[in-house]
């Protein structure tokens, strides 16, 4: 159990190196639309963790990582491609598609197992497209991560990547930093439950102000993030 363990904290480690320090979340859509400051940062985080990123790829991760323990390709292909057509626009597909497409070859040689073999081999094949959180619940099933502990681990990573990116932007210190990810945990909480209890025809979050302000980021003449 240790050993499943530190794969855990090394994988949900912001220093791992899966590129999601390129990815602002949409925070950056709305500090360029003037429509967020320090203040609001903590409740968008919420709002993204309950009805976004827990309904979408906290719920895929936790089917797919079911799934890869069951031998079941047919549900883990069927999870990656509804993952990959609830991701409304194009910068957050593509963002959750190249992080995958990194992550998969790298989760491989790090931590090698049957599942992310035969994961590599359908997405080299184009069975199924490979997003970021399919590849993640695939490496934490291999690695012997119990189920709860993959998405909990998983929405921290996210956690921490959304908390990076606001120091970037300026909306955090290093100390409102460390408060944003301490006050996330009952919605981290609260979101891996309910992920835990979702099926494949439930994936996909509804967050239309964070849809619009990605939008808003994909024709900006300049930004820092890819999303």
């Amino acid at each position: 159990m240790l050993d499943a363990s530190l794969v855990t904290w090394q994988l949900a480690d912001s220093a791992f190196p899966s590129g999601s320090y390129t990815l602002s979340h949409g925070l950056e859509g709305y500090a360029q639309a003037r429509a967020i400051d320090a203040g609001a940062v903590a409740a968008l985080l919420d709002d993204l963790l309950l009805h976004a990123i827990g309904p979408a790829d906290a719920t895929a991760l936790a089917l797919a990582h079911r799934a890869a323990l069951e031998d079941d390709w047919a549900t883990v292909c069927e999870v990656d491609a509804r993952l990959h057509a609830s991701k409304l626009t194009r910068e957050t597909r593509q963002a959750s598609l190249r992080i995958g497409r990194q992550l998969l070859p790298l989760c491989g040689e790090v931590f090698p197992s049957p599942q992310l073999e035969r994961l590599a081999q359908l997405t080299a094949a184009r069975t199924t497209p490979g997003m970021q959180a399919i590849v993640i619940g695939v490496s934490y099933a291999g690695a012997g991560v119990p189920q709860r502990e993959a998405v909990g681990a998983d929405l921290f990573a996210f956690c921490s990547s959304f908390a990076g990116a606001a120091l970037r932007l300026r909306l955090a210190d290093h100390r409102t930093a460390q408060l944003l990810l301490r006050g996330a945990a009952p919605a981290i909480e609260q979101a891996t439950s309910a992920a835990l209890l979702r099926g494949p025809q439930e994936i996909g979050g509804c967050a239309p102000a964070a849809d619009v302000m990605s939008a808003r980021h994909e024709r900006a003449d300049a930004k820092l993030f890819a999303s």
